[in-house]
């Protein structure tokens, strides 16, 4: 099997984060299969402006293998986010470069404010795309011509993909990743890296358990995180009262207060999207994933679930089947 080569861009002042996740998560791809035999899938080569050195944001250093001029052909570019990226004469010389070698390759991605660099090739006037929330305003006032959806993790458009913040660009990696070799694969890497969840392109990059731990600066604070990782017990208003130290009906009202929605429909909503998320893996009955996620029964399940959206489990997993939506955002369930 022939490897894809993957040129991953180093510049001063980048967030190292940006090009060391996305270079872990192709390079345990490469690393072993499951009988233990190795798969050259990746090659993967550091390509940088100048051949000293490079600090990160963080004060990593990082040597170029090769220097824009001399860089081979690539199936896949990625370029990493950072304060460097956001100087204008950073990201002029950047998107000169990447516009002459863009023809050539596959594909190009680009990981929080790394798009920039790509928009300032003018290849994305008219396309979607997301990078880190703190940035999208900005990024919209230099970049008129792109539209900005600050609202997703990553999202493909055309040979073009972009992704929020950081972490995201693991999400964005592994989606690649699933996208040539399959979702097993982007599955293993994902447990390889102990990632908590592989999540989907569609999932909002300022989640609701972090929206809600931001504003929230009482007893409250800590109890949706709680929640999230026990989908499955007891998510009752009493529970959740005892467990904060309130009376419920205290509970209930704080709780609608700090987060603008009934405990009850909060706990609903949040099991019906890992659900959703549930029901895109492989070798998952709809019975299993309803109990899995806190439902009494699948039947109770798929009520609230058709309820809910309008559809029943069993059509939207054949409808919106996660392997064939790289990066599209939540679709618009209707029956």
């Amino acid at each position: 099997m022939k490897s894809k080569r993957v040129g991953f861009l180093v510049y001063p002042a980048m967030q190292a984060l940006d090009i060391a996740g996305p270079m872990d998560a192709f390079a345990a791809a490469s690393a072993t299969d499951a009988d233990g035999s190795s798969s050259p899938r990746y090659e993967l080569i550091t390509i940088g402006m100048q051949r000293r050195g490079i600090t990160a944001e963080c004060g990593l250093m990082v040597r170029p293998q090769v220097l824009l001029a001399d860089a081979p052909y690539l199936d896949t570019l990625v370029i990493p986010g950072g304060c460097g990226m956001r100087d204008p004469m950073m990201y002029a010389a950047v998107g000169a470069w990447v516009r002459r070698i863009a023809p050539a390759t596959r594909r190009i991605a680009a990981v929080c404010t790394g798009a920039y660099g790509l928009a300032a090739t003018g290849l994305l006037d008219g396309r979607r795309v997301t990078t880190h929330w703190k940035y999208a305003r900005d990024f919209a006032q230099r970049f008129p011509g792109v539209h900005v959806d600050a609202g997703r993790l990553y999202i493909k458009d055309g040979a073009f993909y972009t992704s929020a913040g950081i972490t995201a660009g693991i999400d964005l990696s592994l989606a690649l990743i699933e996208e040539d070799f399959g979702p097993r694969l982007a599955l293993s890497v994902a447990r390889e890296l102990v990632v908590y969840l592989k999540r989907s392109g569609g999932q909002d990059q300022y989640s609701e358990p972090l929206r809600f731990q931001t504003h929230s600066t009482d007893r409250l604070s800590g109890i949706v995180g709680w929640m999230m990782s026990n989908l499955q017990g007891d998510l009752s208003i009493e529970a959740l009262a005892k467990r904060s130290s309130l009376s419920p009906r205290q509970f209930s009202r704080r709780f609608k207060q700090v987060f603008g929605e009934t405990p009850a429909t909060f706990v609903e909503t949040r099991r019906l999207e890992e659900a959703r998320r549930r029901m895109a893996g492989p070798h998952r009955t709809i019975k299993h994933v309803a109990t899995s996620v806190g439902f009494r029964s699948d039947d109770v399940f798929r009520r609230t679930f058709e309820r809910r959206y309008g559809i029943t489990p069993g059509t939207y997993r054949s409808r919106f089947n996660a392997h064939n939506l790289l990066a599209a955002p939540d679709p618009q369930i209707s029956p």
